[in-house]
C-alpha cells in the first residue's frame, strides 16, 4: 500500500513542477494567482473585501481563485466544489445536495470543522455550534457559485484579526455587485452512475439558477434564486455478523477492523429539494462610505430511504431493525442577515459588520418501528433544532503612517452561539404531530475578543508583522434531559480566556523572491455541541463532564516563494503542536462499564510537513497548469486516557495530498480542463485500528480524474460539459463516495 501511495503523489508533484500554469486568458490586471496578497492600490470589484484586506493585512500564506478560473476548470453545482483543487484542502461532499460538507486542511481532518473558518462577504458560514462533519459543517448553501467574484484561502493562525478557529484555514468568499443592468439564467443537469453491491442506479440531479441586478446611481441591487433537485447514492450500508435465517442476497465483506460481515442493504439514499434565495443591496453614502445589506434564505426538503438486498423464498424484501434508522425526512428553513458599514481614507480605514444566522425550523423525523410497515407510518421520533443559530459583530480599523512604514490594524469581536436540540415521540412519524419530549440538549457560548496587529516595514524588502489577540469565552445555560433513562442536568457555567501572539518576518531579497517565517498561537474554545453532548448506549444514558479545556495550538511556517509575470512557485515547511486537542476518542463513561467514544481532551498532537504549490500561465502558448503536493506527518504525541493512540496518525489526515489542473485555451471561445485529486490511505480512529480502508466506515486512498469543457457560444450564451471521477474510482471516506458522473450546463447572460 505505501509504495503505490507515494508513487501517485510523486507523479503528481513532478507533473506540477514540470508544467506550472494558471487558468485563464483574461487581461493581466484581472488575473489572480496563488498566494496573491492585495496591496492598497489593488482594485477589487467586491462587497467591501478591498476594505477588509486593507484593514486585516493578513500575513498568512494565501491562495486565490476567481470567477473566470472557477468557470473554466470546475464542475460546480455548489460553492464548496469551487475550492476542491486548492492546496491541502479536501472537501467532504458526498453528493450534490449534501448538507454536511466540512473541509480537511493540512493538519486537521474532516471531523474538525471548528478548526476552519468560512466567510462570505464578512459573514461567518462556519457553524461553530459543533466540531464534526454533521451539524458543525459550514453553511455553504447561503452562497451560490454564480455570485462569486473571488475566493481567498489563508493557511494557519498567523493573523490576529481571526479567532483561534483559524488553526487550519480561513476561506473568504467574496461576491460581486452589479455596475449596470445584468441578468443571468443557468440550467445544470448531472447524472451519476453508481454500482456497488446490489445497488445499481443512475442518479439524476437538476438545477436552475437565476439572478438579476442593477445600479441606480449610488444604489446597487442584486437578487438571485437557485432550485436544486438531487438524488444520492447510499450514504450507509446496513451490515451484520450474519444474515437473517431464511433470507438470501447478503454480500460477504469485511468491516474496517477486518472482521467478516454480511452487507444486508443500502441506507440513507437521499432525495433533496432545495431552494436558495439571496438579496443584496449596497448604498454609497459618499465616495468613501458604503452600507451593504445581505439577506439569505435556504430551504431543504429531504427524504432518506433504504434498499434491502435480502429477500425471502417468495422474493419479497427482508428488513432487520438496523434498516429503520436509515429512513428519515428532513424539513429545514434557515435564514441569515448581514449588515456592513465601511469607510476609507488616505490614512484610515474602518469596517463594521453584524450577522445573524437562524434555524427558522429544522425538523427530522425517523420511524421507531420495523420496516416495511414503518414506511407507511407508525411510532417514531421527531428531532427539532428550531432556534439554533448565531449572532456575530466585528468592528475593525487600520491606520497607515504617512511614510508607509506602518499599517496598524485593530478591532473587537463578539459572537454568541446557541444550540436548541429537542427530540419528541410521535404516534405517526410521517405526519405533522409530535408528542412528549424525550430528550433535549441545549446551551450557549459567548466570545469577546480584542486584537491589534502592526505591519512594520523596517526597510525596503523587510517587513515585520507583530500582533496579538485576547479572547474571553463563556459557556452557559447548558441543559440535558432524557425521559428514558431518566436524566435532568443543568450544566455548570464555564469561562476561560487566552492571549494569542502572532509574528511574521518577510524578506524580499530581490524582485520576485520572498522568504516568510511565521509563528502563531491560537486557542480554540469548545463548541456547545462538544460541551453538552448526550451519549446513549443501549438503555443507559450519560452526559460526559462538560469541563473540556480549550485547545492551544502553536503553529509555525517557513514559506519560500518566487513570483514572476506568469505566476508563482511556493515551498512551505509547517509545524503545528496542539495541547488539549478536542477529539472524539475511546474512554471510560461512568456509570457504564467499558469504554466508549466521545469528545475528550487529547494531551498533545503534532503535525509537520512540506507543501509545494505552483501556478503559472502559458507553459506553452494557451496551456496553463496549477498544482500542489502536500506531505504531512500528523500524530498523537501524548494521550493518558487512550495510550494506544500514541504515535498513530491523526484521524483523516493522510500523509499525502495532491492536485493538479491543466487548462488548454483552444481559442477565445473554448477552454478544456483536466484535473486530478489524490489522497493517500488514512484512518478513522485515533489508534488506527481500522485496518481495512475500502469498506463502509473505512477511510481509503483515492485518485480521481475530472474534466470540463467550456464553450462561449456568443456574447450572451455559454455551454459547458464535464465529468467527475472519470476513472470511476470506488472509494470510501467513511461513506461510499460518488462514482462517475456527467454534468451539462448552459448559461445565458444579458
Amino acid at each position: 500500500m505505501k509504495r503505490p501511495d507515494m508513487t501517485y503523489a510523486i507523479t503528481l508533484g513532478l507533473l506540477a513542477l514540470s508544467s506550472p500554469a494558471l487558468a485563464d486568458n483574461e487581461p493581466e490586471e484581472n488575473r489572480l494567482v496563488a498566494n496573491f496578497r492585495p496591496t492598497p492600490g489593488d482594485e477589487i470589484l467586491v462587497i467591501g473585501q478591498k476594505h477588509n484586506d486593507r484593514i486585516e493585512n493578513a500575513p498568512s500564506t494565501r491562495v486565490s481563485i476567481d470567477e473566470s478560473r472557477i468557470n473554466a476548470t470546475v464542475n460546480a453545482a455548489s460553492v464548496e466544489d469551487t475550492i476542491k483543487y486548492l492546496p491541502s484542502l479536501v472537501v467532504r461532499k458526498r453528493h450534490i445536495g449534501d448538507n454536511f460538507a466540512p473541509i480537511a486542511t493540512r493538519t486537521s481532518g474532516l471531523g474538525a470543522s471548528a478548526r476552519s473558518l468560512i466567510y462570505a462577504d464578512g459573514a461567518p458560514l462556519s457553524a461553530l455550534i459543533a466540531n464534526n462533519n454533521g451539524s458543525g459543517s459550514p453553511r455553504w448553501n447561503m452562497v451560490t457559485p454564480e455570485e462569486i467574484s473571488r475566493i481567498d484561502v489563508l493557511y494557519g493562525p498567523f493573523s490576529a484579526a481571526y479567532p483561534g478557529n483559524s488553526i487550519g484555514t480561513v476561506v473568504n468568499i467574496v461576491t460581486r455587485m452589479p455596475d449596470a443592468l445584468e441578468a443571468r439564467l443557468s440550467v445544470l443537469s448531472n447524472l451519476q452512475r453508481f454500482d456497488q453491491y446490489a445497488t445499481s442506479r443512475t442518479l439524476p440531479t437538476w438545477q436552475v439558477a437565476g439572478s438579476i441586478g442593477d445600479r441606480f446611481g449610488p444604489l446597487a441591487l442584486f437578487a438571485s434564486a437557485t432550485h436544486t433537485t438531487a438524488n444520492s447514492q447510499p450514504l450507509a450500508y446496513i451490515t451484520a455478523a450474519s444474515a437473517p435465517a431464511g433470507a438470501t442476497g447478503a454480500f460477504d465483506d469485511r468491516n474496517r477492523t477486518g472482521t467478516p460481515i454480511k452487507v444486508l442493504g443500502g441506507g440513507g439514499i437521499e432525495h433533496h429539494l432545495q431552494d436558495n434565495f439571496k438579496l443584496k443591496a449596497a448604498l454609497e453614502l459618499s465616495p468613501d462610505v458604503r452600507i451593504t445589506y445581505i439577506f439569505g434564505l435556504w430551504r431543504d426538503d429531504s427524504r432518506g430511504t433504504v434498499k434491502s438486498y435480502l429477500s425471502d423464498v417468495t422474493g419479497a424484501p427482508v428488513y432487520t431493525s438496523a434498516f429503520s434508522p436509515n429512513v428519515y425526512t428532513r424539513d429545514a428553513l434557515h435564514w441569515s442577515h448581514v449588515a456592513t458599514v465601511h469607510g476609507e481614507g488616505d490614512h484610515f480605514d474602518w469596517h463594521l459588520v453584524g450577522t445573524v444566522y437562524r434555524y427558522g425550523h429544522d425538523i427530522q423525523r425517523t420511524p421507531g418501528g420495523a420496516l416495511p410497515a414503518a414506511f407507511s407510518g407508525g411510532g417514531g421520533n421527531v428531532q427539532r433544532q428550531d432556534g439554533t443559530g448565531w449572532t456575530t459583530f466585528d468592528a475593525k480599523a487600520a491606520w497607515r503612517s504617512s511614510d508607509g512604514a506602518h499599517v496598524l490594524g485593530f478591532g473587537g469581536h463578539y459572537d454568541r452561539y446557541r444550540v436548541e436540540a429537542d427530540r419528541y415521540t410521535t404516534a405517526d412519524w410521517t405526519g405533522d404531530q409530535q408528542g412528549a419530549l424525550n430528550q433535549s440538549s441545549r446551551g450557549k457560548t459567548r466570545m469577546l475578543a480584542l486584537w491589534v496587529q502592526d505591519a512594520w516595514t523596517i526597510r525596503p524588502g523587510l517587513t515585520l508583522t507583530l500582533g496579538g489577540r485576547h479572547e474571553w469565552w463563556r459557556a452557559y445555560e447548558g441543559y440535558n434531559f432524557s425521559a428514558t433513562p431518566a436524566l435532568v442536568v443543568n450544566q455548570p457555567e464555564r469561562a476561560a480566556q487566552g492571549f494569542s501572539p502572532k509574528a511574521t518576518l518577510e524578506w524580499q531579497p530581490r524582485a520576485g523572491w520572498s522568504a516568510k517565517l511565521s509563528f502563531g498561537q491560537a486557542y480554540r474554545f469548545p463548541t456547545v455541541g462538544e460541551l453538552y453532548q448526550t451519549v446513549t448506549t443501549g438503555t443507559v444514558l450519560s452526559v460526559p463532564n462538560p469541563d473540556l479545556k480549550p485547545e492551544r495550538a502553536r503553529s509555525a511556517e517557513l514559506a519560500l516563494e518566487h513570483r514572476d509575470a506568469r505566476g508563482t512557485l511556493r515551498l512551505s515547511l509547517f509545524n503545528e503542536v496542539v495541547d488539549n486537542a478536542l477529539i472524539a476518542q475511546s474512554g471510560p463513561l461512568p456509570p457504564i462499564t467499558g469504554t466508549f467514544s466521545f469528545v475528550q481532551n487529547v494531551d498533545r498532537t503534532r503535525a509537520r510537513g512540506i507543501e509545494v504549490a505552483v501556478n503559472h500561465r502559458d507553459i506553452v502558448p494557451g496551456i496553463d497548469l496549477s498544482g500542489s503536493v502536500t506531505y504531512t506527518d500528523a500524530r498523537t504525541v501524548r494521550d493518558a486516557i487512550f495510550p494506544a493512540a500514541v504515535g498513530k496518525l491523526l484521524p483523516s489526515v493522510p500523509h499525502w495530498k495532491a492536485s493538479a489542473v491543466v487548462t488548454w485555451h483552444a481559442s477565445k471561445a473554448i477552454s478544456l480542463a483536466t484535473a486530478v485529486r489524490y489522497a493517500s490511505r488514512n484512518y478513522a480512529t485515533l489508534d488506527n485500528s481500522d485496518s481495512v480502508g475500502n469498506t463502509y466506515q473505512g477511510f481509503y486512498r483515492y485518485f480521481v480524474v475530472d474534466a470540463r469543457a467550456l464553450f462561449q457560444v456568443s456574447e450572451h450564451l455559454e455551454f459547458a460539459v464535464g465529468v467527475d471521477n472519470l476513472n470511476n474510482d470506488k472509494y470510501f471516506l467513511f461513506h461510499p463516495f460518488p462514482q462517475r458522473s456527467f454534468t451539462i450546463e448552459a448559461t445565458w447572460k444579458l
